[in-house]
């Protein structure tokens, strides 16, 4: 097996990315599944550390930080995220770097045989067993697990991890995790395992509730960090910001000042939840973490795809979010970082997302909307989009396909304006594909693989 050919196999599996899933319950989701393949697997799970997170928004953001901090202070790190960006391989990395080719398709040949016999089972399943068994092939020191939807029910879910950390909450996925934040609170702190210490970004009093609930339940320390730490920008610039963090209750090592190569007021936050994750695992004796190895990994922190600046002069910006909520704190941030620029809006999004609520908030800072779709298949059709812009009262643009989008709107800039490309991580996917060959941007995360959809 090629490792096309791997892709290929992968994809033929229940995805439930692909398409939308019709009911989120122990019957659809069976973690005794995942423990049963594990255990056929040798159990790799338990060869190495893991920290495990969860949350709507700022999961992938903080895992990338907690895994720069431990490979600053030389561990070997494994990090696995979803979805990815340009790559399968993306979703599982060590130290920074994809899993190769040929280890992916040899990886998924060695544990085929145990999928054939495994009814029901998943993609994410079965990537998340890959990463498992892939990271202890490695030799990690430390894993740092993101979840893939929700917690409770999720693949990930069948670790024991040093910390669980939960990020700010907001609605997203009603559908499958309840329309209420005290619903997604109550799938989200699923993670919370008994006398595991779990660490919480702000969050609505509602959700705030929920969690500390269930930390109480599960005897286990919980920090929030909108209560017992504080952080303050100090500057700001296109390449990224320097910001001062404090723990409120009691002194901590690891207050000071940090620089993060990355844009945006809620990466401030998200890195206050990095720093109390890791000031809670150095007072139980991790001597890896010290306030130099923090700076320097912060500092070294890379996360594509986020408020991130593709080209300076005119100014063309994309980011990831994917609702309501994400919308409007990317609409806040750009409002901090570039309160003179009007943008022209590059928007998409997956057809199950709440896409009324997100051009709500966008429009407000929008010059122009341009709607198109990703080459995703859950992606909304542009006239869809453009229906939704005409009951909010705003025009719209279409362009078929996100190339056709860019070229639309560098035509139209004007002295004072920026592009904005958001609604989906599939769409900044192909923008920046897109704008990497026209125009030369050096992609981080490595290359582009044929999707079989």
């Amino acid at each position: 097996m090629n490792y096309h050919d791997a892709l290929r196999y992968l994809y033929s599996l229940v995805d439930y990315e692909k398409r939308r899933i019709e009911r989120y319950s122990p019957a659809e989701f069976r973690l005794e599944r995942v423990v049963d393949f594990l255990t056929q697997l040798g159990e790799p799970q338990e060869h190495y550390a893991k920290l495990h997170i969860a949350g709507t928004k700022g999961k992938g953001s903080v895992s990338a930080m907690l895994a720069a901090v431990a490979q600053a202070a030389g561990k070997t790190v494994g990090l696995y995220t979803s979805p990815h960006l340009h790559t399968y391989r993306e979703r599982m990395q060590v130290n920074g770097a994809p899993i190769e080719r040929a280890e992916m398709a040899d990886l998924l040949s060695e544990i085929r045989p145990f999928i054939q016999t495994t009814p029901g089972i998943t993609i994410f399943e079965v990537t998340t067993a890959m990463a498992f068994l892939y990271f202890a092939r490695q030799q990690v020191d430390l894993a740092v697990i993101e979840v893939g939807l929700g917690g409770r029910l999720d693949a990930t879910n069948v670790i024991t991890p040093l910390a669980s950390i939960i990020t700010s909450l907001s609605l997203d996925h009603t559908y499958l995790l309840g329309d209420t934040l005290a619903e997604i609170a109550f799938e989200k702190a699923g993670i919370i395992k008994p006398g595991v210490p779990v660490i919480s970004a702000p969050q609505p009093p509602e959700a705030e509730a929920v969690l500390v609930r269930i930390a109480q339940e599960r005897q286990s320390d919980l920090t929030l960090t909108g209560h017992e730490w504080a952080w303050s920008l100090v500057n700001r610039s296109l390449t990224g910001q320097t910001f001062t963090v404090t723990r409120v209750t009691v002194p901590s090592p690891l207050a000071g000042a940090y620089t993060l190569p990355l844009l945006g007021h809620f990466q401030r936050e998200n890195a206050a939840a990095a720093i109390a994750t890791l000031d809670v695992l150095a007072a139980r004796g991790h001597t890896w973490i010290t306030r130099e190895n923090v700076t320097r990994g912060l500092a070294q922190t890379r996360w594509p795809g986020r408020m991130e600046v593709l080209q300076s002069d005119p100014l063309v910006i994309v980011d990831s979010a994917h609702n309501p909520y994400s919308a409007q704190v990317l609409a806040a941030s750009l409002q901090e970082w570039f309160p003179e620029t009007r943008w022209m809006l590059i928007y998409g999004a997956s057809n199950d997302k709440d896409i009324p609520g997100m051009l709500e908030a966008l429009r407000t800072i929008s010059e122009h909307i341009i709607v198109t779709r990703s080459y995703h298949p859950r992606a909304a059709a542009p006239y869809v989009l453009a229906d939704y812009c005409a009951e909010l009262g705003t025009g719209a643009e279409i362009a078929v396909n996100p190339r056709r989008a860019l070229e639309q709107a560098c035509r139209q800039m004007r002295p004072g304006m920026g592009v904005l490309v958001t609604g989906s991580v599939f769409l900044v996917a192909d923008v920046r594909q897109a704008w990497s060959e026209d125009y030369h941007l050096e992609i981080p995360q490595g290359d582009w693989d044929d999707e079989p959809w």
